[in-house]
């Protein structure tokens, strides 16, 4: 995985291109009632393109004049590192433990835009992320754009993703066509409802669609 799925960057004039921009949209509009300040972005079960999904939209949110910063925080299988072309370290799991007193953020090549990747992986992602430091770090990364979204590992495989979403406005969850199974996505949800969870919107990807509207299709609202 590299710069090479940033398709809002490679086509932006793209239809999946265009949907990422929808996206952005919709999810603009919703703050208008409800704060969406702090997202994030998880899957029901693994590959199903969370983190690609969240580094397309998080360039259109970048492109709109908003200062964007990604957040990679899952410790597990972390990828937004090697999408950007950036250093695993120094990171999150350094702020946590106390290496580093301020966020070790890196500015991407898209204007507005950076990321504060994982740092070196933990033994204990789910202690880590559910840790009162965490918690309290989550506030300081808060004052350092002005839409953040946080890369978590899929929400019924670990219990990472619920830990951190109940310090956050929402979650956005991602979808693809032909991989996701029902009963997954189903549970995924019921998970969050059960915790109280804000679910702010969906993302399908790899969806077949009309004639003339692309391959790629997002929607966003419960």
């Amino acid at each position: 995985m590299a710069k090479s799925s940033l398709i809002t960057l490679n086509d932006p004039r793209s239809s999946a291109s265009e949907a990422y921009r929808s996206l952005r949209t919709n999810l603009v509009f919703s703050s208008l009632e409800n704060t969406l300040h702090t997202v994030l972005v998880t899957s029901p079960a693994p590959g199903e393109g969370k983190s690609t999904a969240l580094a397309n939209l998080a360039v259109t949110m970048a492109q709109s004049g908003k200062r964007t910063l990604i957040v990679d925080t899952d410790l597990r299988r972390p990828t937004q590192h090697e999408i950007w072309g950036i250093p695993q370290e120094p990171g999150l799991t350094n702020m946590i433990v106390g290496d580093v007193t301020n966020p070790p953020i890196i500015a991407t090549e898209v204007e507005s835009l950076s990321v504060l990747p994982t740092g070196a992986r933990p033994p204990n992602p789910a202690d880590l992320l559910g840790s009162a430091r965490m918690a309290g770090l989550i506030e300081t990364i808060k004052a350092q754009a002005d839409f953040v979204l946080f890369d978590a590992p899929p929400i019924i495989a670990v219990t990472d993703a619920a830990l951190l979403a109940a310090h956050l406005d929402g979650v956005l969850l991602v979808l693809r066509a032909g991989s996701t199974r029902r009963e997954h996505a189903a549970q995924a949800k019921e998970q969050l409802d059960r915790l109280n969870i804000r679910i702010i919107g969906s993302v399908l990807l790899n969806a077949q669609v009309e004639a003339g509207m692309g391959s790629y299709y997002t929607e966003s609202g419960q």
